[in-house]
């Protein structure tokens, strides 16, 4: 039985690397920053989700330090046992005022909030909406919910505006703020018309959008304009833009305590250590203050885009960090990936399931700690890639 299990297991392995899906790991050693040692190499990395340069950010591991010596490493329990440091809810409150919403929970990771916020909202016999191209958390969480399940086309306000039409019960819509594998932007507005009109609930998962959009980095729904009445549900994380660890859902307080009762993922899991929730009050503080951040990272987006444009490649419609360069089949999208690897760049094969069928890509992300130059030089050296693959 152990045998036939295992050759069956080695035989999805096999399956998976003849269809240049197989995945593979890189050791990094040292700091995140726009150059990283992969695999013992220096490398130009255009892969991170670093978006404001943080993650090293003297400040952050200061503000850790000083949270390792008051609270140590482990939180020790979960926050309904004892471990709901001072630390966790002074940052509960400040992502709160951050988002401009009544309250806010954490989470260890973004996938475990929206598992957590999906199952806790919503179970058998009520509908849950969902955008074709959402992260795989939530579109787990809808699975996990036994909520009926129902996708509409990417970005589409009329699609599930029709979806909703006639649909009873209780119902929640959630979409991504911002497209993780595409960098486009949801239509909040025009997707909250069509909530208003089906009688539904807006959530909105703006891991992405989280200090890179909106005013003083309050993300998309900010940027919209949209307030805790119009997105009832909002979550973000904090290992992205703000060069943490962790994630939050932030909205009033009847859902906050909602969450606190009936997410599995947030009552049965340890605390995240309170030296990264001080280390995120730091991040916060300068994410609100250091507007030139989301400047320079606007206009590395604008160069880096002219200069592809002039290459000719393929890039999704994305005004954000996240720039895919769209080349459709695996194996290309892995050959790219490679022949800049070999000269020095690491950006990621994305391949499917990640992405549709036949949309492969290489995912560009651009950091505020990128210089000028070094975007030059990724463009110079795709430049060579795409000429060498003409030839």
């Amino acid at each position: 039985m152990g045998d036939a299990l295992l050759n069956a297991l080695d035989a999805r392995l096999e399956c998976r690397r003849e269809e240049g899906l197989y995945r593979e790991r890189s050791v990094v050693d040292g700091q995140q920053g726009p150059e990283l040692v992969v695999d013992g190499r220096r490398l130009l990395a255009f892969c991170s989700n670093d978006y404001l340069g943080l993650a090293a950010d003297s400040r952050l591991v200061e503000a850790a330090q000083r949270g390792l010596s008051r609270y140590g490493v482990g939180s020790g329990a979960a926050h309904l046992v004892s471990g709901h440091s001072a630390a966790h809810h002074a940052l509960e409150e400040e992502l709160a005022e951050f988002t401009g919403r009544e309250r806010a929970l954490l989470f260890s990771t973004g996938y475990m909030a929206n598992l957590g916020v999906i199952a806790a909202l919503l179970g058998r016999g009520d509908r849950l909406f969902e955008d074709r191209l959402n992260h795989a958390s939530l579109i787990d969480g809808g699975l996990l919910s036994r909520a009926n399940f129902v996708r509409y086309a990417h970005a589409d306000a009329q699609a599930l505006a029709s979806r909703l039409a006639g649909a009873d019960g209780r119902k929640l819509v959630a979409t991504d703020g911002v497209f993780s594998m595409d960098g486009d932007v949801a239509p909040l507005p025009q997707l909250l018309s069509a909530c208003r009109g089906g009688d539904a609930w807006l959530m909105v998962d703006d891991a992405h959008g989280i200090g890179v959009l909106g005013p003083g980095g309050a993300g998309s729904v900010a940027e919209a304009g949209l307030t805790q009445d119009e997105v009832p549900v909002l979550m973000g994380t904090l290992g992205k833009a703000l060069g943490c660890a962790g994630a939050f859902v932030a909205g009033s307080a009847v859902l906050i305590e909602t969450l606190i009762q009936f997410a599995r993922p947030y009552i049965y899991t340890t605390a995240m250590p309170a030296a990264i929730a001080e280390a995120t009050r730091a991040s916060l503080r300068i994410c609100r203050d250091e507007e030139w951040r989301r400047e320079r990272l606007q206009g590395l987006v604008v160069r880096f885009r002219k200069g592809a444009e002039r290459i000719g490649l393929q890039l999704g419609d994305s005004r954000t960090p996240i720039q895919p360069i769209l080349l459709g089949d695996s194996q290309r999208a892995l050959s790219w990936s490679a022949d800049l690897r070999r000269q020095g760049i690491l950006v990621t094969a994305i391949r499917p399931p990640t992405v549709p069928d036949n949309a492969a890509r290489l995912r560009v992300t651009l950091s505020a700690a990128h210089t000028a130059a070094q975007v030059d030089t990724l463009l110079e050296v795709l430049s060579e890639v795409a000429a060498g693959e003409s030839t």
